[in-house]
């Protein structure tokens, strides 16, 4: 799970910069970009506050977080089955018109991460 993937995607979507969403948040810049780079994990109070900013449900972070590592084997079919409809909804919440934006992000994610 890549929580802070998911945080910067939605942020440079909204058009917010670093700085600004962690002076909203009451977190440190310093702090926003360790979670933004996993270094560091934020706690579900952080989590709370960033999601107040960027208003939209804890939950959208969370799915958009979610990696294909995150799902036992033994659940791998349903999850190939729902996750798209699912990552799309929550896309939708956050704004459709940026989708390509967030999926361009996670892309680039996941090859830094190979």
């Amino acid at each position: 799970m890549n929580l802070g993937s998911a945080i910067r995607s939605i942020r440079k979507q909204l058009g917010i910069t670093q700085h600004e969403l962690a002076d909203k948040s009451g977190i440190s810049q310093t702090s926003l970009s360790q979670i933004e780079n996993a270094v560091k994990r934020p706690s579900n109070k952080t989590i709370q506050s960033i999601c107040g900013v960027l208003e939209i449900p804890e939950a959208v972070i969370y799915i958009l977080a979610m990696q294909d590592s995150d799902v036992p084997t033994s659940k791998k079919s349903v999850y190939d089955m729902l996750f798209p409809s699912i990552k799309n909804l929550a896309l939708q919440i956050v704004g459709n018109e940026n989708k390509t934006i967030i999926e361009r992000c996670e892309s680039q994610t996941r090859a830094l991460a190979v």
